[in-house]
């Protein structure tokens, strides 16, 4: 975690809740209900990559009950990585002080989503975090426990970063802060697109804080993990590793080395 020293930070401004689907149909209703009565001022983006499901659709029907629900229809599936951008882009260009990701399947509570907007008034992003004291999972097989458990640790020491959660998707922004991230840089699609923000978050100097939340394991529909998702994540995170210790050692000056 960065030290936060004395900065004062500004008004947060009106959230964007970014939730991405695919094949989401059976969960988006129930996702963009319990979103609207947790913070009811708060504004959703459902990005959407053309379901086959007919998610959109429905989307596009509550949006049209809804003023503060707004649809972003993408032209196929492109990743995880890619729907947070392009939602992330759309609601810095609407004037959102706050952007937050969010699964569309329940697993990040709405409900917890009041604890890191207030974090996040004394920070530039706040993780909700499940590894840290008072943060859990509900109803996951022990193997899913160990790889995410593991993929957080193997994440922190390979990139030096001070987080228990580095792939957890559940975060709020300021938007100063993903406008200081290059995000027109950011390649990643997977799941490690949330390592590679927290990274360039704690490289930048941000001030990162982590809040427990409780991670409850989808009711309906299909988990969107595989072994490709794993696999990308595992040498994007080695790469960036070995990218930077190489620059650490190149950086170091020699003292026996005459200017």
């Amino acid at each position: 975690m960065s030290d936060g020293g004395e900065r004062r930070y500004g008004p947060l401004g009106t959230a964007l809740v970014i939730i991405p689907t695919y094949n989401e149909a059976e969960n988006i209703q129930a996702i963009v209900s319990r979103v609207r009565a947790a913070v009811p001022e708060a504004h959703i983006l459902v990005a959407d990559d053309n379901s086959p499901d007919g998610t959109g659709k429905t989307a596009d029907a509550i949006a049209a009950e809804d003023a503060q629900v707004q649809v972003l229809h993408r032209k196929g599936k492109e990743g995880l990585g890619a729907a947070y951008l392009a939602g992330f882009r759309w609601g810095i260009e609407h004037g959102y002080g706050v952007l937050v990701e969010m699964d569309a399947d329940g697993s990040h509570q709405p409900e917890e989503l009041p604890r890191l907007l207030t974090a996040l008034k004394g920070a530039d992003l706040v993780l909700g975090s499940r590894w840290v004291p008072g943060g859990r999972v509900v109803n996951w097989p022990r193997h899913r426990e160990l790889l995410s458990r593991g993929g957080s640790t193997y994440s922190r020491l390979m990139l030096d970063v001070p987080l228990r959660d580095v792939t957890g998707g559940y975060r709020a922004f300021r938007k100063e802060t993903l406008e200081g991230l290059g995000l027109d840089q950011v390649a990643s699609a997977g799941y490690c697109f949330q390592v590679d923000l927290a990274r360039r978050a704690v490289e930048a100097g941000f001030h990162v804080v982590e809040v427990p939340i409780t991670f409850v394991e989808r009711e309906f529909g299909d988990s969107k993990m595989s072994r490709d998702i794993v696999v990308e994540a595992l040498w994007r995170v080695t790469a960036w590793g070995v990218g930077k210790r190489a620059g650490q050692m190149l950086g170091r000056r020699d003292p026996d080395r005459r200017s």
